[in-house]
């Protein structure tokens, strides 16, 4: 068995212990635990696409629909050469506790493609999309599913997939994905999203510890769109971002990486963080990329994939606080490390959830034809993290459990009180 394979699995298990560990928590009856677990819909499509010098290649694509009891399904579709099956459910369940927690009516979904973006051109992207879409034409909608980007994917990708599902039925429905180019009715404010919830999280869980976020020291493992934003805006708000990591490696400056720096050199085409001259070379590749977890800081952000932290770096670990910006970076070993070293967690489930917070908003401008300026789509994110996290923390409080299971509880519950509303049919 890979690797790849393994990790995948590893994240399927890591998701359903903690929604278990959850409703064992609750003392949720019999059945009912099973039920929040197992996926509502697992969808496995067949992809053939012509590749540009005419030759016929295969694929395979998968769409999640976890739990659709308190709304449409809702969450990303994943483009990357390690997606499965097992991943791309673990990542739903992920979205159905995300939704939950920031108490948006939708549900948690979750697709991908095994496929490496970075080596197909723009013709043999858009034809893939297209075929896969077309096979879950029947499963999506604004009021079934609503798909968004995730990794490997972009508003163009969301723009195919809108301009596919509006001609099978005939007009245009701009509310069928959200993280479109805002030309077609995408939302300001989406691109940055998810890093401000993340660096939002940040800042009021460090009001809760003594600790500010000005000032204070951050690693962040992953410079996409999650670590990236984190970044800047962290650094907009006073931090130093002393350490940065990609798939090319990681870099150290102990009085701050110049982030601008960093993303000039960028677009100007440099391939990794390590090739910007913007801080000191700490390692090259993915194993030099992990050397990220024992930099002396204040605070970590894993932002890349999931798993990338086992009991083993958690022991390695030096940051006061750790907030997930990506899904699932830490295994529950870990945080049983961290916990007992008292390093606090942000749970994923709550710190990235400013991406589907704004999903959401720009769905509500859809559906009311209205179009909110950037400010105020910023103000709602920020807001929403804002009431979930004093949600979050105060039931933490009471209840003296780590924020990791507080959140987990919260969600489920929400998730098992609206099915006990709703109750079982037939």
């Amino acid at each position: 068995m890979s690797t790849k394979k393994i990790a995948k699995e590893l994240s399927l298990d890591s998701a359903e212990f903690r929604v278990r560990q959850a409703g064992e928590w609750l003392g949720l009856e019999d059945g009912l635990i099973e039920t929040i677990i197992a996926p509502r819909r697992v969808l496995e499509v067949s992809i053939p696409f012509r590749r540009d010098n005419g030759n016929r290649d295969h694929l395979v694509g998968w769409r999640v629909h976890h739990n659709t009891t308190r709304g449409p399904a809702k969450g990303g579709i994943r483009y990357h050469p390690g997606v499965t099956r097992d991943e791309v459910v673990a990542l739903a369940i992920g979205m159905s506790l995300k939704t939950a927690i920031m108490n948006l009516p939708l549900g948690g979904a979750k697709g991908g493609i095994a496929i490496d973006p970075k080596v197909l051109s723009i013709g043999e992207l858009e034809r893939i999309t297209r075929r896969y879409v077309s096979e879950l034409i029947p499963f999506l909608g604004p009021d079934k599913d609503v798909p968004a980007p995730d990794v490997g994917t972009n508003s163009q990708v969301m723009a195919w997939i809108l301009d596919q599902y509006s001609a099978s039925v005939g007009h245009i429905v701009p509310g069928v994905v959200t993280g479109k180019p805002i030309e077609l009715g995408g939302s300001l404010g989406r691109e940055s999203a998810t890093g401000r919830g993340v660096v939002e999280a940040a800042s009021l869980a460090c009001e809760k510890i003594g600790m500010s976020l000005s000032g204070s020291r951050i690693a962040i493992q992953g410079y996409g769109q999650v670590g990236a934003w984190a970044a800047r805006l962290a650094d907009a708000r006073g931090a130093k971002i002393v350490a940065l990591a990609d798939a090319g490696g990681s870099i150290h400056k102990s009085n701050g990486i110049d982030i601008a720096s960093v993303d000039r050199k960028i677009r100007e085409g440099a391939k990794s963080v390590i090739e910007t001259g913007a801080g000191e070379l700490i390692g090259k590749g993915l194993k030099g990329a992990s050397s990220i977890f024992e930099i002396d800081c204040d605070m970590l952000m894993p932002c890349a994939l999931g798993d990338a932290v086992d009991e083993h770096i958690a022991n390695e670990i030096k940051a006061r606080l750790v907030v997930e910006g990506a899904n699932g970076p830490l295994t529950p070993k870990a945080d049983e490390v961290l916990q007992s070293r008292n390093i606090i967690v942000v749970p994923d489930v709550y710190a990235n959830a400013g991406g589907v917070t704004c999903s959401y908003l720009e769905q509500c401008q859809n559906f009311a034809h209205l179009s909110w300026n950037e400010d105020e789509v910023n103000e709602k994110v920020i807001s929403l993290m804002q009431g979930a996290f004093n949600r979050l923390h105060s039931f933490s409080t009471e209840n003296k459990l780590a924020y990791r299971l507080a959140a987990s509880v919260l969600g489920v519950k929400t998730i098992a009180d609206s099915h006990r509303m709703r109750g079982l049919h037939p």
